[in-house]
């Protein structure tokens, strides 16, 4: 009797691993490494959610965006290439612009769907698409959106076209407009910080992640029913502004509202955990939750902070877009913030679950960046890395724990202004003189002296090794170049 159970147990096994496996990318906006208490013990923040993801799955400490804004970031991670191959050489989109990606460009959720996957993008999208328009920033109601998610491999698709402070305030159903009138709203100053605009009568700023929760939730639950293979791409608006929490949420952080949004942000991660196990679908299911760049709260009373020192911090002042060092690290110890090219601006909490596939409880310091999503998906189902993903490289090994083997080229790393940064193990150059971004001293890409740091002795990049080894840097601008200059390097 026990051999034959011991037998039931082992086809079982076996056939959830002959399955393919469900992909879940959540993407939040704006969250820094130090908000998450298992990559920041001293966050007072409570992350439960991100915490049991890291204890269950692989936790990555050295893993990075290829931008320090939005819009190339999404880029990245769709493509599987770095955003300044693309017309975007800096900066982001806005909502009404038009589609970045181009058509014939094949992205990660053709990958899936070319395998008999059921494809599913519900938030943000900030990637850019052609909206029905009667005027300038005037919506057709009526009209059709065309070259959205749905023209990039994904079979549905409910979201908003950019962040929740850029108009216009609607929801996109596939390729229709899903709102019947609205209005022009003024805009709204920081903490709820968003843009005037065409906003529908319906819209609730500080209702949308429910509403988008939801939406997953049920996805999972109908997919999970039918047994179909899934891949969902769950680009979150939050922590990103308007820091506007759910009501529910106000208060409970402790230090003020953008602590509570990002509680918020981990309640959604949970949400999604309990709807793939009550689904019955948890060891066959992996879950990747990163950000699209580090967290926009400054440390006020940082030299490096733009704004005049002071002794006040959001936890104090919610209109007080920053916090005093010794109430909140929100990007951990790195230098900077979103946008700049300090490691603030692109260092990240990645984690990936998949407990039929790979040992829960790992943690690797292993350079990898956002593009490497693409790359790793396809090897996770079995396929080769589709050509156009050419900066994309699979981290599968350290998944399987496997270190040893896992050899990735130097990754590239770009500010909010377009200067660059080259990552080679504990090596960074900086290909300019200061942030590329927000934070003191402020300057333009090539800008020279550059910088080189050794991140292992100094993770802060407040020592400056240009003169001391102007050989290591001499070669490390030599790949940096090689890399923008040909798509062809390091395929």
């Amino acid at each position: 009797m026990l051999k034959k159970t011991l037998l039931c147990v082992l086809l079982l096994s076996l056939a959830a691993f002959a399955q393919k496996p469900n992909v879940i990318v959540i993407l939040a906006d704006d969250m820094g490494s130090g908000d998450v208490q298992a990559l920041n013990r001293a966050s007072v923040v409570p992350t439960p959610s991100l915490n049991t993801l890291s204890e269950e799955g692989v936790t990555f400490t050295n893993a990075h965006t290829n931008s320090a804004v939005c819009t190339p970031t999404r880029y990245g991670l769709m493509t599987g290439r770095y955003c300044w191959r693309s017309r975007l050489k800096k900066g982001v989109l806005n909502g009404y612009s038009t589609h970045l990606i181009d058509p014939n460009r094949f992205t990660i959720a053709d990958l899936f769907k070319s395998k008999g996957y059921k494809t599913a993008m519900i938030g943000k999208w900030h990637l850019g698409m052609d909206l029905p328009l009667k005027g300038k920033n005037q919506l057709d109601l009526n009209g059709t959106v065309k070259n959205g998610p749905c023209e990039n491999g994904f079979d549905e698709f409910w979201g908003i076209t950019a962040s929740l402070d850029f108009p216009p305030y609607v929801f996109i159903e596939n390729d229709k407009i899903d709102a019947t009138k609205v209005e022009n709203r003024p805009a709204s100053k920081f903490p709820a910080f968003w843009r005037a605009g065409e906003t529908d009568v319906n819209f609730v700023h500080e209702k949308v992640c429910d509403q988008l929760t939801e939406r997953t939730v049920k996805y999972i639950a109908d997919k999970a029913a039918k047994k179909e293979p899934f891949f969902i791409y769950m680009p979150l608006p939050s922590p990103h502004k308007p820091t506007h929490p759910a009501k529910r949420f106000i208060g409970k952080s402790g230090i003020g509202l953008y602590g509570d949004y990002v509680m918020q942000t981990d309640w959604i991660v949970g949400q999604v955990m309990k709807a793939v196990k009550d689904g019955g679908i948890d060891e066959n299911t992996m879950i990747i939750y990163t950000s699209d760049n580090g967290s926009y709260m400054n440390l006020v009373d940082s030299p490096y902070c733009p704004k005049d020192k002071g002794d006040v911090g959001h936890k104090t002042n919610p209109k007080i877009q920053g916090y005093l060092s010794t109430t909140h690290r929100a990007n951990g110890p790195y230098r900077g913030t979103k946008a700049d090219i300090y490691e603030s601006g692109h260092r990240v909490p990645f984690f990936v679950r998949y407990p039929g596939a790979f040992k829960g409880g790992q943690r690797t310091n292993e350079l990898i960046s956002i593009v490497d999503i693409f790359a790793t998906c396809a090897d996770v189902i079995g396929e080769a890395t589709h050509e156009d993903a050419e900066d994309s490289f699979s981290f599968k090994k350290l998944l399987e724990g496997q270190a040893e083997s896992f050899k990735r080229p130097p990754i590239i790393t770009h500010s909010h202004q377009g200067t660059f940064a080259i990552h080679d193990k504990n090596w960074k150059l900086i290909a300019g003189k200061g942030s590329g971004g927000r934070t003191l001293p402020k300057s333009k890409a090539f800008d020279k002296p550059y910088q080189l740091y050794d991140l292992d002795a100094d993770i802060a990049e407040e020592n400056n090794l240009i003169e001391k080894n102007p050989e290591k840097a001499q070669e490390m601008e030599k790949t940096l170049q090689a890399i923008i200059k040909s798509s062809e390097a390091y395929k």
